[in-house]
């Protein structure tokens, strides 16, 4: 058996897994006596689909069919599965993962995650939501950037820090240059979600507030996040040569955890621990 097959029929099996696990009630449907197995009919599932009762039985015998992404999206639908079940079916069949849908704004960074950055004790932490709000920080990153624990809730994003704080200015030697690269990563990142309001109204307050931010947004610069050093220039210790690091909580994913570790071999742990015991 090829890949494709295995694929096929790794599908095959979890639809009608799936498709069995259903209960009734739950969709509308009355109780069906004298029945052996649970769940809905292969008939049942076509036409809440809107997918040919053959074509979707094709499907479920592992067929060498081709499904369109809309079909599979409205079989997702019909047999309720998560965006991680959906994601599934779609790379099963070769789609990529379903786009990101709008979901509420997330106030605060979730409690065991503001614990795992408060555990980082010497290394600046924050978390920041899709729109790049920041949700939560540790101790090690208000000492780095105190104005984070008093700028009003509605402006603590960090695009609109970097862009209008002149005190970020002042701590990022290379502004223009770390400026652009967060934009640039930014607009990667927010593309699908550009008719979000949260996302919209961010947008649209910069490009009020802030003529670079204008000029930025108008070159239409698209750039992937990567590890990377940064330079800091803290009033009260100096230069601080950190690796910017970021990852994704698994069961948050649209969450990102952003870590600040001093370089080693320079004076940057030391002048990093010295700011954070004096905070």
């Amino acid at each position: 058996m090829d890949v494709d097959e295995k694929r096929r029929s790794e599908l095959a099996d979890f639809l009608r897994a799936r498709r069995g696990q259903l209960v009734r009630a739950d969709l509308g449907l009355p109780a069906v006596e004298r029945r052996r197995t649970a769940g809905l009919r292969r008939e049942e599932v076509s036409t809440l689909s809107g997918v040919s009762v053959t074509w979707y039985t094709w499907l479920e015998q592992g067929r060498d069919i081709h499904p369109s992404r809309q079909v599979l999206d409205a079989i997702a639908r019909t047999l309720r599965l998560s965006v991680a079940q959906h994601t599934y079916v779609l790379s099963l069949a070769g789609y990529s993962a379903p786009p990101p849908a709008t979901s509420p704004a997330i106030a605060a960074a979730p409690a065991h995650v503001q614990r795992l950055m408060d555990a980082m004790e010497g290394y600046p932490a924050y978390a920041i939501a899709p729109d790049w709000s920041i949700t939560g920080w540790n101790a090690a990153y208000g000492a780095l950037y105190p104005n984070v624990a008093t700028v009003a809730p509605g402006d603590r994003n960090l695009l609109w820090l970097v862009f209008t704080d002149p005190y970020v200015r002042t701590l990022l030697p290379d502004w223009e240059v770390t400026s652009n690269r967060f934009l640039a990563e930014f607009r990667a990142e927010a593309g699908p979600r550009l008719g979000d309001p949260a996302v919209a109204g961010l947008v649209d307050r910069l490009l009020d507030a802030s003529g670079a931010f204008r000029a930025g947004w108008e070159r239409h610069d698209i750039q992937g996040f990567s590890s990377r050093e940064r330079l800091f220039h803290h009033p009260a210790v100096g230069d601080l040569r950190v690796e910017h690091h970021r990852l994704a909580p698994s069961d948050h994913p649209d969450l990102h955890l952003v870590v600040y570790t001093p370089v080693p071999g320079t004076a940057s742990p030391a002048r990093l621990r010295t700011l954070v015991t004096a905070a």
